[in-house]
């Protein structure tokens, strides 16, 4: 049984993106086991106007699949080791990753500087920290819209700054290119090695042309 910010999350969402499943990743408490009983509940969804994306489980369904997601060779070698000990379960518009570290706590995955951002120790504690600021925290708002104004995205796709945000990019419509969503995060993979551990307030400029 999820708890009750997970199930308000799931009463927000759309979907789901996979046929019904019974996932058992072989565990009996924290997160992970957490993850399972939400996608056996809702194998994959969007929430906050797409700007929060949850991936299915299993071989059918739409966008990114869960396991095959945190496979090395898909994205997550481009980050040469910084994004290995992360199980990412879902994304927000802009690619940043909300994975599970040692089935002990949630975090979030910055893509350009592969910087982690504790959220909580539960995915129920994730639920109730996305909930509390989606405009901010799932890009609701402009989610709706980039969209309206630019088109759907399909749920294989994410927005990849043009200006990376790391470098000084601004959150205007003009500033996004649509890419898939593993390579979008492959073209960031080299940044976030070479910005990672430099000091907060470091000058730097890339971009993705």
């Amino acid at each position: 049984m999820i708890g009750a910010k997970l199930e308000d999350l799931l009463s927000r969402a759309r979907g789901a993106l996979g046929p019904a499943i019974e996932l058992d990743f072989g565990l009996d408490s924290g997160p992970l086991w957490e993850l399972a009983m939400l996608l056996t509940a809702r194998n994959g969804f969007f929430a906050f106007n797409a700007g929060v994306q949850i991936y299915h489980a299993g071989d059918q369904g739409l966008g990114p699949e869960l396991v095959t997601w945190n496979e090395d060779e898909l994205w997550k070698d481009s980050y040469h080791g910084l994004a290995d000990d992360y199980f990412c379960f879902g994304q927000d518009i802009f690619g940043v990753q909300f994975a599970i570290h040692d089935n002990a706590e949630v975090v979030t995955f910055d893509p350009e500087t592969a910087r982690i951002t504790r959220v909580g120790d539960t995915l129920e504690s994730w639920a109730e920290w996305l909930l509390a600021d989606p405009d901010v925290r799932g890009a609701a708002t402009f989610a709706r819209a980039y969209q309206d104004a630019n088109g759907e995205l399909n749920p294989e796709q994410r927005l990849l700054p043009v200006r990376f945000f790391v470098g000084g990019g601004n959150y205007d419509f003009s500033n996004f290119t649509v890419r898939e969503a593993a390579e979008a995060m492959r073209v960031r993979g080299p940044i976030a090695q070479q910005v990672h551990s430099l000091p907060e307030g470091t000058k730097v400029r890339f971009s993705t042309s």
